[in-house]
């Protein structure tokens, strides 16, 4: 008896995608009551429309399936005039091609293979020139000093201690000498990360629930497995709130990310905001080390 193709079961490999079973689900009967083999092709990728309330944070849930453009961020780095660029925990590659775009050579890696196809369909219909491979970002499949630059956006945030200092561990092994990462991580003491905390009682984090951390444990974390790091303010009053996309929100949540916004320019002047902040991004610098042999 012949078995069918795993592909024609669940063409979207949904059950890769990390979601809970009443997701996937939800998100099955979704893509079969809206997408058609005969409809038009979309405009955006209809995994993606509803992959953005899981991937782009909670106040991008009204867009849910109603997507009609890529929301594409500002990545703060600068031209990548071809340096090579890993972009960890990609799903559907919204930061990849970011990065794309600003000229780097970019590798997305994400353990999801539903979530690599997804960022292939979209980079190849925005005509973004980015790779995209199945890879878990605690056993990196590169070699020592593949890349200039290490990116990731809330990932690491999902790890134990014990698997984010894997990972970072990983991130220096596969930076050239003088490569930077540049790391998105929440904090312990911002004021919507207080209300997350104090919603599960303050108790220990189960599976892939977010973890805190304070500014110094992530200076002493990538300090020890890259090198010397400093931080600057990713947003407040919540995790993954971009200005970019502000044309996208309701005047609610605009006002939210503009007061965001207001203050990650204010910490520019007043440093100290950055403990009170949601969202931060560690920069490391990995430094030049003597050979265990030298000396």
């Amino acid at each position: 008896m012949q078995q069918s193709d795993p592909a024609s079961r669940d063409p979207w490999f949904l059950d890769t995608l990390g979601i809970s079973a009443e997701e996937t689900a939800e998100l099955r009967a979704r893509l079969d009551r809206n997408v058609s083999p005969d409809a038009p092709k979309p405009c955006v990728d209809p995994l993606v429309s509803f992959l953005v309330g899981a991937t782009n944070g909670i106040a991008y849930d009204h867009l849910i399936g109603k997507l009609r453009e890529y929301p594409i961020p500002d990545l703060r780095l600068p031209q990548g005039h071809g340096k090579a660029l890993l972009d960890i925990g990609c799903n559907w590659g919204r930061w990849s091609i970011a990065g794309a775009r600003l000229g780097y050579t970019v590798i997305g890696i994400d353990p999801s293979l539903g979530a690599i196809l997804a960022a292939r369909r979209a980079a190849a219909q925005l005509r973004v020139d980015a790779h995209f491979v199945v890879a878990d970002g605690r056993f990196l499949p590169f070699p020592e000093a593949a890349f200039d630059v290490a990116f990731s956006y809330s990932v690491i945030q999902h790890f134990s201690r014990f698997d984010a200092s894997t990972a970072i561990r990983e991130v220096g092994r596969v930076l050239r000498t003088h490569g930077r990462s540049l790391i998105q991580m929440p904090t312990v003491f911002g004021l919507r990360c207080i209300y997350h905390q104090a919603r599960r009682r303050f108790c220990e984090p189960r599976d892939f629930e977010v973890r805190y951390w304070t500014i110094p444990g992530l200076r002493s974390l990538f300090t020890a497995d890259i090198g010397p790091t400093t931080f600057s303010v990713d947003c407040f009053f919540g995790l993954g709130l971009q200005a970019s996309d502000l044309p996208l929100m309701p005047d609610r949540r605009a006002r939210i990310i503009r007061a965001s916004e207001f203050l990650r320019k204010a910490s520019r002047i007043l440093p100290g905001l950055i403990y009170v902040a949601d969202s931060v991004y560690v920069e490391s610098t990995k430094e030049e080390r003597p050979s265990p042999d030298s000396g």
